[in-house]
């Protein structure tokens, strides 16, 4: 970029100035046409002009650009013992006398050859030299035109044209200025290379450290951390990386609790079959309707199990989009709780619904999911709740949504608790134990199902002292 910024100002530069001095040639060689024509308006004729060249030589400083070359039409040459006379412009000193040497005329020179033209010609309106000369045409020549007053061109003025500054001075600046953007192109390109150089060091040293920690979260180090020194983009990719590997690091702790946790779950249930089994085997127990029961109630268990499990997988998956149609889920919930009623009556529970005013809403879901969430949360309800006990179902119909919430009388579940409440497999102590034939899924399924449709499920301590639990459907219409 240096180099090719040094040729563009290098060439710009030249050619800017070759345009100044032929701007400035131009405007003195005009007064000069312009003094030509005046006097011309004297005599009506040339004649005065052509026998006093070095009048007018006086009137033409050599401007910038001009180069020192043949003489100006018409000089004399030095004088020997007496001045001779002075030449028409134009004119060879040579030709005054052709007739005394026996020379022969001078032969013109090619058309291309500029350096040997004289630096001023004057030609006619016709644009014909006015007196005997090294051309025959104004081929080399720029031409001024010799104007009267009342506008019409009497002659012309003719200036050598100059391909480039051929002047001593017009030379040394020209180099001076090559040299100035030599010295500013090594000047940037030096500081170029300095602070590349530090950008460069400032960039690769992170890059290196992401990937070192790259390398690590690949061999499954997910405690790997990166420091953030900086808040440009880098610095913002650094965080990036950390909080991905805060979530690796959950993932991977979720992943490995979540394996301890459904071994338990299926070992107890197995071990217990297993040593039914080998008991009834050796003899130790009979084999009565009362033995195969308990075996059956813990096939039952680990079924169940591995039933939730399915369902998780099922709902999580991106086939659950393809199935969801607008449905109302007051409508679903209201004929959950009549399959659910007499059950609710057998323990000594009551069901307080409030459900009118909002059958008309509809929100966008699985209908047999929803069946599947009220069916957990009242199945839940039934298994630890206290007997006799109040279940109240209320809503409430918000900009962001609609509330919908489950409050049993009791008991309640710590604080401590409720964070976890949704967790897999994860038991209250007192409240959540596996005696009560529970598999520590439901809830969990409860929230994968309200996530599918863009909801959420929230667990807190109701008024009354028992476990709130509140669906916020978010696509309400």
């Amino acid at each position: 970029m240096v180099i090719c910024a040094l040729l563009i100002a290098r060439y710009l530069g030249h050619r800017n100035f070759e345009k100044y001095v032929s701007k400035v040639e131009q405007e003195r060689f005009e007064e000069v046409a312009l003094a030509l024509g005046q006097e011309y308006s004297k005599n009506r004729n040339w004649e005065s002009i052509v026998k006093n060249w070095g009048h007018w030589l006086r009137l033409t400083p050599l401007g910038p650009g001009q180069p020192p070359g043949p003489p100006l039409m018409g000089e004399p040459p030095p004088p020997l013992s007496a001045p001779p006379p002075v030449p028409a412009m134009g004119a060879d000193p040579r030709d005054a006398e052709p007739a005394h040497f026996g020379e022969p005329p001078p032969v013109p020179p090619p058309p291309d050859d500029r350096s040997s033209l004289p630096l001023l010609a004057l030609f006619d309106a016709d644009k014909q030299p006015l007196t005997k000369a090294l051309f025959s045409s104004t081929h080399g020549y720029r031409m001024f035109p010799v104007v009267l007053r009342d506008g019409a061109t009497v002659g012309w003025l003719g200036v050598r044209k100059v391909e480039r500054p051929a002047h001593p001075l017009d030379v040394e600046f020209l180099r001076r200025l090559t040299e100035m953007f030599y010295w500013i192109g090594g000047i940037a390109l030096l500081v170029a290379a300095l602070v590349s150089f530090m950008l460069s060091r400032h960039i690769l040293e992170p890059v290196k450290k992401l990937a070192e920690g790259t390398h690590a979260l690949t061999s499954r180090k997910f405690d790997t951390r990166i420091e953030v020194r900086s808040q440009d983009e880098i610095g913002q990719l650094a965080a990036d990386f950390n909080a991905m590997a805060v979530a690796l690091e959950r993932y991977e702790r979720t992943r490995r609790q979540w394996v301890a946790d459904i071994s338990h779950e299926l070992r107890t249930p197995l071990a217990i079959l297993r040593g039914e089994i080998e008991a009834m085997q050796d003899g130790v127990r009979e084999i009565t309707a009362e033995a195969l029961g308990s075996l059956h109630a813990e096939v039952v268990h680990v079924s169940r199990i591995v039933q939730d499990l399915h369902d998780i997988s099922l709902i999580e998956s991106e086939t659950m989009v393809r199935v969801q149609t607008k449905v109302s889920p007051f409508d679903i919930l209201e004929e959950s709780l009549k399959i659910f009623q007499g059950r609710f009556t057998a323990k000594g529970m009551v069901i307080h619904a409030d459900l009118e005013g909002i059958r008309q809403h509809k929100t966008l879901a699985d209908a047999c999911r929803l069946r599947q969430l009220y069916s957990n949360l009242l199945e839940n309800t039934l298994r630890y709740a206290d007997a006799p006990g109040v279940l109240t179902i209320s809503h409430d119909l918000r900009p962001d949504g609609l509330l919908l919430s489950f409050e049993d009388s009791g008991p309640g579940v710590p604080a401590e608790a409720l964070d976890q409440l949704f967790d897999r497999l994860y038991r209250v102590d007192k409240a959540r134990s596996r005696t009560n034939g529970g598999s520590g899924l439901g809830l969990a399924i409860c929230k994968s199902i309200m996530e599918s449709i863009g909801g959420r499920i929230e667990a807190s301590s109701g008024p009354s002292g028992g476990l709130k639990i509140t669906l916020i459907f978010g696509t309400v219409q």
